[in-house]
């Protein structure tokens, strides 16, 4: 398929998104004792500004002045959506499975919705409600491993709350991707991905300083090469292409293809296990998310 059409074809460039997506939490798990979270991160944005830097100077030069006058904003963005995210599915990975990780992150559609509702006043019907409970239903099952008990004393795994709070952020910059600049994505993408990488440099640098750096060999810097060029590159450009050509609301609800991509992978990679209520949370949170977009009919259109 030639690029041009490649980049016009928003639901194929999503799906690709999410395979990209899904292979992160692979990684996330792969990494333990290979590469630590914030090096992995730093490193991930590096890559990506040298890439940037050295074919798409043309491209940054001439929207230069747009970006220095939404610095703050491309700062936000590039801090919570890129490094924070990250960082956390990175630190997660050492507390919960790749399953889990995947299966968590259908959670970012519901609060997609939620946030578009909050920050552009978007209806959410009665039917989307529905949708929200069974969805979160799905994500409480996960992070209690299946355990009501577990889940009535709010014995949850670290990593899975970390990844919920992740989720969360990633939503909320998947809703003010809305708000970017008038330039091309892989123009705005470019300043993001610079702030990215300023914006790790003092964790990595709290990370050596505690003595918690894990410097990559052979497999960690494989590690490291995926993440830069799959995950941190080519899955973003891609999402917000997609975003530009269906809106945040629709886009983000693909998410839901990330849970089912990173459970086979890790089930295939990794060896993970996967149990009766994993396949129960997968029901759920696919079911939510379907019965909210369900809920969407043609009465939700997207602002711009």
């Amino acid at each position: 398929m030639p690029a041009r059409k490649l980049y016009s074809n928003a639901y194929l460039l999503l799906a690709l998104t999410m395979l990209f997506w899904g292979g992160n939490a692979i990684a996330a798990r792969l990494a333990v004792g290979e590469i630590s979270p914030m090096v992995l991160t730093a490193g991930r944005w590096f890559v990506v500004v040298i890439f940037i830097a050295l074919f798409l100077r043309k491209e940054v030069r001439e929207v230069l002045p747009v970006l220095k006058e939404r610095w703050l904003f491309a700062l936000l963005m590039g801090m919570f959506g890129y490094t924070f995210f990250n960082a956390m599915m990175y630190v997660a990975g050492h507390y919960t499975s790749a399953v889990n990780i995947t299966l968590l992150q259908g959670a970012i559609p519901i609060f997609t919705l939620i946030g578009a509702f909050l920050a552009y006043g978007t209806a959410v019907r009665g039917v989307q409600i529905i949708g929200i409970i069974v969805t979160m239903m799905g994500v409480a099952l996960t992070a209690s491993g299946g355990s009501l008990e577990r889940l009535a004393a709010l014995a949850i795994n670290f990593g899975d709350v970390l990844m919920v709070a992740a989720c969360a952020l990633y939503a909320g910059y998947t809703v003010a991707l809305k708000k970017r600049p008038a330039i091309s994505g892989l123009a705005f993408f470019s300043g993001m991905a610079f702030a990215a990488a300023l914006v790790s440099i003092p964790f990595l640098a709290a990370e050596i300083a505690m003595g918690k750096a894990v410097w990559p060999g052979a497999k960690g810097l494989a590690i490291l090469t995926y993440v830069a060029i799959g995950p941190s590159f080519l899955a973003q450009v891609f999402f917000m292409r997609a975003v530009e050509l269906i809106g945040p609301g629709r886009a983000g609800l693909f998410a839901n293809l990330v849970p089912v991509i990173g459970a086979v992978l890790a089930v295939l990679i990794l060896n993970e296990p996967f149990g009766w209520h994993h396949a129960v949370s997968m029901a759920l949170v696919l079911g939510g998310i379907a019965i909210a977009e369900r809920g969407r009919g043609g009465a939700m259109p997207v602002k711009s």
